[in-house]
C-alpha cells in the first residue's frame, strides 16, 4: 500500500498538469500565444483611417478566418496607417490585384479586414503591398456629416438645405432629358 505522502504527491502532480492543460488550452482559445502559431506570410495595405482596428484583429476573406493584423504603423512622409497581415500559408493563391476593406462585424462590433479577391493570375507573396484599400467607416463621422448637413438643427438651414437638394435634382432632371432628346437625335440620323 502507498504511503499517504506518495498519494499526495500524485494528487499535487496531477493538479498541477491539470492547471498547465487549463492555461494551454485558454491561451489557444484566446489566441494570446504564438506557441501554435501556424505558417504564414506577410502581406501589407496603406489605410487613411484604420478606426478601431488593433493588432491581432481578424484577416477575412468570404467570411473565412483567413490571418491577422500583426503590427500597425504610421507612414512618417504620408501619415496613413501601415497594416500589416500575418496570411495562413494555407491561402497562398490570393490574387494580387485584391482589395482590402476595413469593416466592422455588426453595428459597434470590433474592426477586421476582409480581403476581396479579384481576377490576376499572379498571387500575393510575403511582402506584398495591397494597393486598392478601402478605409474605415467612422460612425461618429458619419452622424456629424448627417448633423452637419442637415445644418445641426436649425429649421432654417434644413429647410435651405432641402430647397438646394430639390433645385439640384430639378436641374439633373432638366440635363438628363436633354441629353435623351441628343440621343434621340443622333439614333434617328
Amino acid at each position: 500500500m502507498l504511503s499517504q505522502r506518495t498519494i499526495e504527491s500524485f494528487v499535487g502532480l496531477f493538479l498541477l498538469a491539470a492547471m498547465m492543460a487549463l492555461m494551454v488550452l485558454a491561451f489557444k482559445v484566446s489566441g494570446l500565444t504564438s506557441f501554435f502559431k501556424p505558417k504564414s506570410y506577410t502581406v501589407i495595405a496603406m489605410f487613411d483611417e484604420i478606426g478601431q482596428l488593433k493588432v491581432r484583429s481578424p484577416v477575412k476573406m468570404g467570411g473565412v478566418l483567413i490571418g491577422e493584423v500583426s503590427s500597425i504603423t504610421l507612414d512618417p512622409q504620408s501619415f496613413k496607417a501601415i497594416v500589416k497581415m500575418d496570411i495562413d500559408h494555407r491561402f497562398n493563391e490570393i490574387p494580387d490585384d485584391s482589395s482590402a476593406n476595413i469593416l466592422t462585424a455588426g453595428l459597434l462590433g470590433d474592426n477586421y479586414i476582409a480581403l476581396t479577391p479579384m481576377y490576376s493570375q499572379t498571387f500575393l507573396k510575403s511582402g506584398s503591398t495591397i494597393e486598392d484599400t478601402h478605409s474605415a467607416m467612422i460612425l461618429e463621422k458619419m452622424i456629424g456629416q448627417l448633423i452637419y448637413k442637415l445644418g445641426g438643427g436649425s429649421s432654417s438651414k434644413a429647410s435651405t438645405t432641402t430647397s438646394n437638394t430639390s433645385n439640384a435634382s430639378d436641374s439633373n432632371k432638366i440635363d438628363d432629358s436633354n441629353h435623351n432628346v441628343d440621343t434621340q437625335k443622333r439614333i434617328q440620323k
